[in-house]
């Protein structure tokens, strides 16, 4: 890297918790909006990526992943009112204006915790394979105001969705300093991939449909909740 930074490097918790501060304009609800992709000013690839992948957050559609490990995971992003749900192996995370339901454990008999919104929890979902739309967001973020990153472009086709890449490296101020995304035409993340704490991340779109259901936001009948929104 020709450039030596000039802040201490982030950890990648604080990365993700500082998408929050970007986030807290979305009404509640997990949105990458202009709120996101306002502190991207330069007109490079990094800039274009990740207004793409902020824009997003205003469609709806329906995402499976292949992730690391062999399992899979979905979002669901609907409109009106705005939500979005992920589901991935050991858990499941729902955000709507009205709450943030947090679950761990299968389909079965998750045991789940109703809390009251909060936009920013999609940024960091802990011990989880699911990289999320909201982390790779300010991983751009980061990169697009690093001088010295150095970037690589393609274009390539994903469960039969045309999609813009990048792959990135010697980015500063963040503890991934090298990583690879793809997003759709239509801002779905199609395809991550970094080493995390010495671990290979990857993730990939396997299927892609702008049909929503109802089904996304609705826990299991067997699903164990704890409501602790305020009274």
């Amino acid at each position: 890297m020709s450039g030596v930074p000039t802040a201490p490097r982030r950890t990648l918790a604080g990365v993700l918790a500082g998408a929050a501060a970007l986030l807290l304009g979305s009404a509640g609800c997990v949105r990458l909006d202009e709120a996101s992709a306002a502190d991207i000013t330069r007109g490079d690839p990094v800039s274009t990526l990740a207004a793409q992948l902020a824009g997003g957050s205003a469609i709806s559609y329906t995402a499976t992943y292949q992730v690391s490990g062999g399992g899979t995971a979905t979002i669901t992003r609907a409109q009106r009112p705005a939500r979005t749900a992920y589901v991935y192996p050991g858990g499941r995370l729902i955000v709507t204006s009205t709450a943030t339901i947090r679950c761990q454990g299968g389909n079965k008999a998750p045991t789940c915790v109703e809390s009251a919104p909060d936009p920013a929890a999609a940024t960091n979902l802990p011990r989880t394979s699911l990289i999320t739309p909201e982390a790779v967001l300010e991983m751009l973020n980061a990169a697009a105001f690093d001088p010295d990153v150095t970037t690589t472009q393609h274009d390539t086709t994903i469960a039969g969705r045309h999609a813009t890449c990048l792959g990135l490296s010697d980015v500063s101020g963040i503890e991934i300093a090298k990583f690879d995304v793809c997003v759709t035409n239509e801002g779905a993340l199609a395809s991550f991939a970094a080493t995390i704490d010495d671990k290979r991340t990857d993730l990939a779109l396997t299927a892609y449909s702008e049909q929503v259901t109802g089904e996304a936001f609705t826990l299991p009948p067997t699903a164990k909740v704890t409501d602790k929104r305020p009274r």
